[in-house]
């Protein structure tokens, strides 16, 4: 057994309020029934961008991709009765972002080219149902002020290209990877996208393999990709198999090995995790085992070993509902994580490096 099929969580805590807070990005007036799938990036300054897909439901014909800012941070609440801020407070209003055509609009997919975030990318997906989406994109060199116009990312795409849900990384070679996927009736498939320089030209790679004779369900979706050394890449995916699946490329994201079965349960739902600076894995996803499972709690788990074992953990929200499709980025200040809440509200949650567990 690989040491990663024995990878299973073992403490498990819900820090002090004041260890971290939670904003949300707006309240109940709002102009969209229902908004989800969030993405973020964050600027030197500490201001961040947040960007999300909403309309009247999932999947409906008026879905578009929106938009909100926190232009700078602010302070730590100083009482623990207040970790949770007013809806709305520090965050700009939401503003439509991308609205291409007259199709649904899906998993908008923020990233930032430029070291100052000056120059934004957004990937998002077009189609009436997922597998037929296209994927457009969309740029700003500006910081986000002012967008060009949506256009087609790859020539002839069908089923979705470039960045599913989860950021794409820039790799010690200078290249972009983007974790890819398409999800067809009966088979889903995921693949790593590639670029030389973020923008265009994507290559992408075959579909990443797993034994499908032990493995329950449709496949493998939504990569999210880290680089442990230079040319050493790893993904781990969104699964049908009641378990997050793993997958490890030595050649720059080139060619990966045959995905295999971690032991952390997937309630086939959206996970996302970043590289620390210092070599930490952070990963937020719900920690619970079963094909369309609950989707609470929602949690960030803590490797110390590369995502042979994750030992800590941080539990953002425990009670019943819906907490999902997390996005997570280091800043200076520590961890920020964007996720749905409940399908309503799009919330934030920054964790201080106080809070988070030491090497």
């Amino acid at each position: 057994m690989r040491d990663s099929q024995r990878a299973m969580t073992t403490r498990s805590r819900t820090p002090d309020p004041v260890d971290f807070t939670t904003e949300h990005l707006f309240g109940d007036l709002r102009p969209f029934a229902q908004c989800h799938a969030p993405t973020l990036v964050a600027r030197p300054d500490g201001g961040l961008l947040v960007a999300w897909f909403g309309g009247a439901y999932e999947g409906h014909s008026d879905v578009g991709i929106w938009m909100a800012e926190c232009p700078a941070p602010h302070p730590e609440p100083s009482r623990k009765s207040d970790p949770v801020r007013k809806p709305g407070e520090n965050w700009t209003p939401p503003r439509l972002l991308a609205r291409a055509g007259n199709e649904a609009h899906w998993n908008p997919v923020l990233f930032a080219v430029s070291e100052d975030a000056r120059e934004l990318v957004l990937h998002f997906k077009i189609g009436r149902r997922i597998r037929d989406w296209t994927t457009w994109v969309q740029r700003s060199v500006d910081g986000g002020a002012t967008w060009s116009v949506a256009e087609p990312l790859v020539k002839g795409d069908r089923g979705g290209r470039g960045a599913v849900r989860t950021k794409p990384i820039r790799i010690a070679s200078g290249a972009w990877l983007a974790g890819a996927s398409i999800e067809r009736r009966r088979r889903w498939d995921a693949f790593i996208d590639r670029s030389a320089n973020g923008l265009d030209a994507w290559e992408a790679t075959p579909p990443i393999g797993i034994d499908r004779r032990r493995f329950a369900g449709k496949g493998l979706i939504q990569p999210t990709l880290w680089e442990s050394s230079p040319g050493s890449v790893h993904a781990l995916f969104r699964s049908t198999d009641g378990r997050i699946y793993r997958s490890d490329s030595q050649d720059d994201g080139h060619d990966w090995s045959q995905a295999h079965p971690t032991g952390l349960p997937n309630n086939n739902s959206g996970i996302d995790v970043v590289r620390m600076e210092d070599g930490r894995l952070a990963l937020a996803c719900n920690p619970v085992s079963g094909n369309w499972a609950p989707r609470t709690p929602l949690s960030v788990l803590f490797s110390m070993d590369n995502g042979e074992t994750w030992p800590e953990r941080i539990d953002l929200e425990t009670g019943p509902g819906e907490f999902s499709y997390p996005a997570i980025l280091e800043t200076r200040a520590g961890l920020v994580v964007a996720y749905s809440w409940n399908r309503r509200r799009i919330a934030v949650a920054r964790i201080p490096r106080r809070a988070i567990p030491s090497p």
